[in-house]
């Protein structure tokens, strides 16, 4: 991807690095939104490297808050890097969540 790019990520962590995705975040996302109940790893590991960290608490939130920080041609990107049944059924209804909130904006 060469456009920047809000990041959808989290839900429930499983000892995740998240080190590992400073360099790609650093230099690709200009915001995190956060899916899923527990997001403190993933504000401990960028608040401060990118302009926004924000918490939700659905697919609808995420959606939102993920278009309120994009701008045309910005790229939005799910990659939760998270197990999602904190909030969800199974990645598959996470999946599903997410296309109806992107079709109902």
């Amino acid at each position: 991807m060469d456009k920047p790019t809000v990041l959808i990520l989290g839900g429930v962590d499983k000892g995740n690095d998240y080190s590992l995705l400073m360099d790609m975040v650093k230099e690709k996302v200009k915001a995190i939104v956060c899916l899923g109940l527990d997001n403190l790893k993933i504000h401990a590991a960028f608040d401060g490297v990118v302009p926004a960290v924000v918490d939700t608490a659905s697919a609808q939130d995420a959606v939102a808050a993920a278009f309120s920080y994009s701008e045309k041609g910005d790229v939005v990107l799910l990659s939760p890097g998270c197990a999602s049944f904190d909030l969800f059924k199974n990645y598959e209804d996470r999946g599903t969540q997410f296309k109806k909130a992107v079709i109902d904006l």
